[in-house]
């Protein structure tokens, strides 16, 4: 009697479960009319003749960019360990190539990796809003599939564009639908969330993919995202990028050979849970389909920021500020500006603690110190790329500095990269006050680098791998990108 008891109350709850089960689905949008559908379709349908020359100009831009920090990458320490890595485990095909490395050729999974670590193992690539590195994410994956391609069936220089362009986009539209990804992260570092879906979505674009199948690769490279903000500052922060790249093109290869996922995973549905496991407030909307309603891309509404050196984006504000008053100090005292004449340095920004480091202790925390990159900046009137080698971290005077630091977070100072400031007030021994302020650096996308600036950024990151007539090659093809007939000119250009 006991036993047929328990049975029955275990078959209560299944059965209700049962009933909600079929309220749901019959509540749920059919296969056409789903946000995951919507996405396939515009990654589909998509035609050349819908980017307008606004978003062609600044997509090329970003590529530039993202080769140029991918390329100078290439010769950190970070980069070496997961290209040997990934030489000595694994078997190469000799198919797609490496940054900077000549006659180097890994698997179009690996290339996608290792040159995804390079483009963020310097923190110098490419910033949106809501924050994430949207290039390193794409473009690395879309050059290992155009390196394996057959030399007959390379992609044209308009074929690479669009699919940047529609991995760029995903990311975006997927960041908006969450109030919760508009500010400095937590949890999650979003390129690890939205990174592999832009690597999906562009390399399905590129392996023409039919709309179902874009749909399983979006599904399938879910599956692989995410990772939690503990990393940020260690040498495994630039695997996020990799590993986005990466995984988004293995997505698109798995849903190539028929493997399915769910049709709903972009979609807010009770019993569903989807990608609204890494935004809680994630509310979807269907993109309206590219063959009905002339698209208007996000690229075009709001431009890409540009880091002028190799640190966290929070980092340019405190550098600009500082700056200035490295400026102030030096025309005040002749040129003879002495760190001994600082008391006191307090710097007003936002509440965030993974960029709050007080004595970082190696590059990759440097990179996100508040502290580190003011007092650079006070020191010497900017940050660059030398500001982070081993003998700059070291320089006593810099670490007197640091010990005269002080943090406020301002209630008005958002942990908001749209809406953000910085403060910087140096008190010195005679009682003065200087203060700088920075409410949006040289490199914001409200304040984007010019065409000169970003060129001369790119030349000094390339030109410390390449010859100067393959920078100069880099810059010219990608300028015409869109008149290539074949890619392979770009491809020949990158070790």
């Amino acid at each position: 009697m006991l036993l047929i008891i328990q049975r029955s109350c275990r078959c209560v709850p299944t059965i209700r479960r049962l009933h909600v089960s079929a309220l749901e689905v019959a509540e749920r949008p059919g296969p056409e009319e789903t946000v995951t559908a919507s996405f396939a379709a515009f990654i589909h349908g998509l035609q050349p003749e819908q980017l307008t020359q606004k978003v062609l100009q600044r997509s090329k831009r970003m590529a530039l960019d993202s080769i140029g920090v991918g390329i100078v990458g290439s010769t950190t320490y970070v980069f070496q360990l997961v290209l040997q890595h990934c030489q000595q485990m694994y078997a190469p095909d000799h198919s797609s190539s490496v940054y900077g490395r000549p006659g180097t050729k890994l698997s179009p999974t690996l290339a996608a990796l290792v040159n995804g670590v390079a483009s963020h193992s310097m923190d110098f690539d490419d910033t949106w809003h809501p924050a994430t590195h949207p290039s390193g994410a794409v473009l690395p994956a879309l050059l290992a599939i155009s390196d394996m391609l057959p030399r007959n069936s390379k992609p044209s220089g308009m074929d690479l564009l669009i699919a940047f362009n529609v991995g760029i986009e995903i990311q975006g539209r997927l960041l908006r639908f969450s109030n919760e990804a508009q500010n400095i992260p937590k949890r999650f570092h979003p390129p690890t969330v939205v990174g592999p879906m832009g690597s999906a979505a562009a390399c399905a674009r590129l392996l023409s993919l039919d709309r179902i199948q874009c749909s399983h690769a979006l599904a399938i490279a879910a599956s692989l995202a995410g990772a939690p903000m503990a990393n940020a500052a260690t040498q495994s922060k630039p695997l996020h990028i990799g590993n986005a790249s990466r995984q988004g093109l293995e997505a698109a290869f798995l849903a190539s050979r028929g493997l399915q996922a769910s049709s709903l995973m972009l979609d807010s549905v009770p019993g569903v849970s989807g990608f609204s496991a890494f935004y809680e407030d994630y509310a979807p909307q269907p993109l309206p389909s590219p063959e009905e309603v002339e698209p208007s891309f996000l690229l075009e509404e709001q431009d890409m920021g540009f880091k002028r050196f190799p640190a966290h984006l929070g980092m340019h504000w405190v550098a600009d500020a500082a700056a200035s008053i490295h400026k102030q100090l030096v025309g005040s005292h002749n040129g003879n500006f002495n760190p001994a004449f600082i008391q006191d340095i307090l710097l007003r920004i936002p509440p965030s603690k993974y960029i709050n480091r007080p004595f970082p202790e190696s590059e990759h925390e440097a990179r996100h110190s508040f502290q580190f990159n003011a007092c650079t900046a006070l020191l010497d009137g900017e940050v660059t790329v030398q500001s982070f080698h081993p003998v700059s971290l070291r320089r006593p005077e810099l670490h007197t500095l640091l010990s005269r630091v002080r943090v406020e977070h301002p209630n008005d100072n958002s942990a908001n990269f749209d809406l953000m400031y910085a403060e910087v007030l140096v008190t010195l021994v005679n009682g003065d006050v200087l203060k700088g302020r920075c409410n949006t650096f040289y490199g914001h996308w409200r304040n984007p680098l010019t065409d000169n600036s970003l060129q001369r950024k790119f030349r000094s990151n390339a030109g410390a791998v390449l010859s100067s007539d393959k920078v100069e090659g880099l810059i010219e093809i990608v300028d015409r990108l869109e008149q290539l007939e074949d890619c392979s000119p770009l491809l020949a250009q990158l070790q």
